[in-house]
């Protein structure tokens, strides 16, 4: 089974380079194929674990070969039940983002003195720039598949770093008006975690003597004195915090959001986010246990005012693509909280939440970027009464505003309600209080999100949507959009298809955090 986990890395790095090299459309047909290629194989992971082998600290399958021996580090992969439904998360929207190129190539925003920077994008013209576009998606997931699938922290490093580049070319090519602002912050913010990661990283390796992930889990922070565990998770914690992010290290993701094509905001949001989330429990919790119990509360309190920051801003937006994005700070807020708790619920509150998020959010991008690309605009004013006329999108926007809000049967319910009885059996006034706001924040979550359906979807057809068909709705749209319905249907009804995975994982990291 080794040879799928090169394979989920080494297909989208050749399909990436294929994409670049062909003419356009065909470009981007290999390019998708290359992504279905790497979805099966990461699928195909679940299959052929060693028995027992479920654990945190021996995963299901692995790859252990010297890299640069010299300095002892090695190429070491694997997946267990914390990181693959990541992994398949990571390789199915990607799919989706690629399929959908093949039928539509976004067109860069207006970006000229004298135009109205909130006016419609410029007129399609010819342009073969589609197959560069599926590449740097590719070349995205490569990085953030490395991310989930290392084991050595100079290896996770340097695919952390790999998907910073592309980013920022899909933002600053294909995106609005004020893409390249957006991109240039995007950078600048990435560019500040990762110098605070390699910071980390540095302390954690130079006072343990190994990079090696499974042996400073197994560790659980020892031969490491307690003021270093603490200096070293404040420093991983911040560089995670920008990344997932936490608030006041969020600002960036708002502009990113707005300005991003459409496929940008579904990577961005759909497993981007997850980067810093997996980093903070996987790297954070479990190789410096004894600081992330010290700085925990701390953590918790950021946690939840990213939570209450992120509804009530939501409350005030009058923009689709804005509303989405502070929702996401909100939304991640509760993953962050679960992994303050410390606690296996916690841990499997936020692994569930991190799965959540990444198909009812993906789904919203897209749809925001389907209204958007209809109507020209993305003002709430200016799409009112869109059921009169695209019922079959104002429904499917409806399904996805009430799962992230959290209505039970969706996925949104689970990761919120297990965050806060989290909190609740963690104990001590501090932790009641968080769980009280936190709740009240999932409250405020519903607040904006039935506020943006009667805003959207209720009320007469104005201008901007009394154009759109009763069936404006592509084949190639449904295609993409369909397995995101499901698979929200199916963890909000089963979440212990995502539970039973990160069960024994997470009672090794527990065990490991545990003094």
């Amino acid at each position: 089974m080794t040879v799928l986990l090169v394979a989920t890395l080494a297909v989208p790095a050749l399909g990436a380079l294929a994409a670049a090299l062909l003419p356009d459309r065909t470009g981007r047909v290999v390019g998708t194929v290359a992504a279905a290629l790497a979805f099966l194989a990461s699928v195909a992971l679940a299959f052929g674990r060693e028995p027992g082998g479920t654990g945190a600290i021996r995963p299901w399958h692995q790859l252990d070969v010297p890299w640069a021996p010299a300095l002892d580090l090695r190429f070491h992969l694997g997946v267990d039940g914390i990181s693959w439904p990541l992994v398949v998360l990571t390789t199915l929207l990607t799919l989706l983002c690629c399929g959908y190129t093949v039928w539509r190539v976004p067109v860069p925003g207006v970006d000229r003195p004298g135009v109205d920077p909130g006016g419609p994008a410029e007129e399609a013209r010819p342009d073969d720039r589609g197959r560069y576009l599926v590449a740097l998606l590719l070349a995205i997931e490569v990085g953030i598949l490395g991310v989930f699938e290392s084991l050595d922290l100079v290896l996770f490093f340097v695919f952390f770093e790999i998907v910073l580049l592309p980013m920022y070319a899909v933002i600053a090519v294909w995106g609005g008006p004020r893409r390249r602002a957006a991109a240039t912050k995007f950078v600048l913010y990435t560019l500040f975690g990762s110098v605070l990661l390699l910071a980390g990283v540095f302390v954690v390796v130079a006072g343990a003597g190994t990079a090696d992930l499974v042996t400073l889990t197994q560790r659980g922070g020892a031969g490491l004195g307690h003021g270093t565990q603490v200096v070293a998770f404040a420093l991983l914690a911040l560089a995670f915090a920008v990344k997932s992010p936490l608030w006041p290290l969020h600002t960036w993701l708002p502009d990113a959001h707005t300005e991003a094509p459409t496929v940008g905001s579904v990577i961005l949001a759909g497993v981007l986010l997850k980067m810093g989330t997996y980093g903070l429990l996987r790297v954070a919790v479990g190789t410096v246990p004894g600081g992330a119990r010290t700085l925990a509360p701390l953590l918790g309190v950021l946690a939840t005012a990213a939570i209450l920051i992120g509804a009530l801003v939501c409350l005030r937006q009058t923009e689709l693509k804005r509303l989405i994005a502070y929702s996401s700070v909100g939304h991640m807020g509760f993953v962050l909280l679960g992994i303050a708790t410390l606690s296996a619920t916690g841990f499997q509150a936020a692994l569930v939440g991190n799965i959540a998020h990444g198909l009812l959010t993906g789904l919203l991008f897209f749809l925001a970027g389907a209204l958007k690309d209809r109507a020209h605009t993305g003002e709430l004013d200016r799409l009112g009464g869109l059921r009169e006329v695209a019922p079959g999108l104002a429904g499917l926007l409806a399904f996805a505003a009430i799962g992230s809000l959290g209505l039970p049967g969706l996925a949104g319910f689970w990761g919120e309600l297990f965050t806060v009885y989290a909190a609740v059996r963690h104990g001590g006034p501090l932790w009641m209080v968080l769980a009280v706001l936190a709740a009240v924040g999932g409250a405020l979550a519903a607040a904006y999100f039935l506020r943006l359906l009667r805003r959207v979807t209720h009320g007469p057809a104005v201008n901007a949507v009394v154009g759109l068909r009763p069936t404006a709705l592509a084949g190639a749209e449904l295609v993409a959009w369909s397995p995101l319905v499901l698979l929200a249907l199916a963890v909000g009804l089963a979440p212990s298809l995502v539970l039973a995975l990160t069960a024994a994982p997470v009672h090794a990291l527990v065990t490991a955090v545990t003094p």
